[in-house]
């Protein structure tokens, strides 16, 4: 009796598989698309199929795929996204079975699904800024945000590009999951009397078509380095008072500017006169208003010359 039953088992196992079929369609066909015609595929007739209740089994898989009897067709019974279904692996594909019942007999069928263009390639943030000192040397990297595109081959990622590339340029390096790690690299020098703020553009762009392109906003401070010293609005200023002028008086006004920022374009004045008479007789405050301290005698002393420093707080000066 036992060996009825592994005879009669061994018997299914050989008619179980009678052919295979496969075939190659796009990724987000509309529902109801015809797949193929899988009764002439198979060799089969229409009418093999409605007595032997063709019907297809997927074990536990999603059922993305129907057959109608009456036509002997596959059809798309829920649009498919290869992305969700297979991710970035290749190729994506859907296995079933077409079975029929007297006799048994299953048939296994292969549909691969290619990829569409239909992502574009996005980045994480819309926008990126920096802070970068004016003092940055050449050749300072930046790392940027990768763009992801869930499409694959051609229709994903295949470039970057930085606009304008007055001062940065871009500097790819490939990484070990197929990926790119995207640098911005200092090729000019900044200077932030002259340009303080800069915008970029940073482009990921697809090879599909039509091609698709994402971008991510790049915006740089540029920082103030202790770069430039002041500078008087004139090099000589001449003033006369009378004698016996109140002590207090407005003698001149005199004006230093420095281009650089906060503290480091602060500028203090001080009378550099300090081993004689002038530094006990004038005084200068931080508005640069030059006062009378002391008394003043036409008969003693007809002119005063006045060495007038201005001094910002990283050292440099003008006089």
């Amino acid at each position: 009796m036992k060996r009825q039953v592994l005879l009669l088992i061994s018997i299914f196992c050989l008619s179980s598989v009678n052919g295979q079929v496969g075939y190659s369609i796009p990724e987000e066909m509309a529902k109801g698309s015809l797949v193929g015609n899988i009764a002439q595929d198979l060799g089969l007739d229409v009418k093999r199929l409605k007595s032997g209740k063709a019907r297809i089994y997927t074990g536990d898989s999603a059922q993305y795929i129907e057959l109608n009897r009456e036509r002997g067709v596959l059809l798309i019974k829920e649009k498919i996204d290869r992305e969700a279904l297979c991710r970035q692996t290749t190729p994506c594909a859907l296995h079933f079975q077409i079975t029929l019942e007297n006799p048994l007999e299953l048939f296994p069928v292969t549909v691969e699904i290619t990829d569409i263009n239909d992502n574009a390639p996005v980045f994480q943030k819309e926008e990126r800024r920096f802070e970068i000192s004016e003092s940055a040397v050449i050749g300072s990297k930046f790392l940027l945000e990768k763009a992801i595109d869930p499409d694959i081959e051609r229709n994903g990622l295949q470039r970057y590009t930085l606009k304008p590339s007055d001062n940065f340029v871009l500097k790819l390096h490939s990484q070990s999951d197929g990926s790119k790690k995207v640098e911005m690299i200092l090729q000019k020098p900044l200077d932030r009397e002259k340009q303080e703020h800069i915008s970029l553009v940073l482009t990921a762009e697809d090879g599909g078509e039509p091609q698709m392109t994402g971008t991510m906003q790049i915006h740089v401070t540029v920082l103030d380095a202790n770069d430039n010293a002041p500078a008087f609005s004139k090099s000589v200023y001449k003033a006369s008072i009378t004698e016996n002028s109140a002590i207090g008086t407005l003698v001149t006004k005199v004006s230093a500017s420095d281009a650089d920022k906060g503290s480091n374009g602060e500028v203090t004045y001080v009378i550099g006169n300090s081993m004689d008479s002038v530094s006990k007789l004038f005084h200068i405050n931080s508005q640069g208003d030059v006062v009378l301290e002391g008394p003043i005698d036409y008969e003693r002393e007809k002119h005063y010359h006045i060495d007038i420093e201005a001094v910002d707080q990283g050292g440099l000066s003008d006089s």
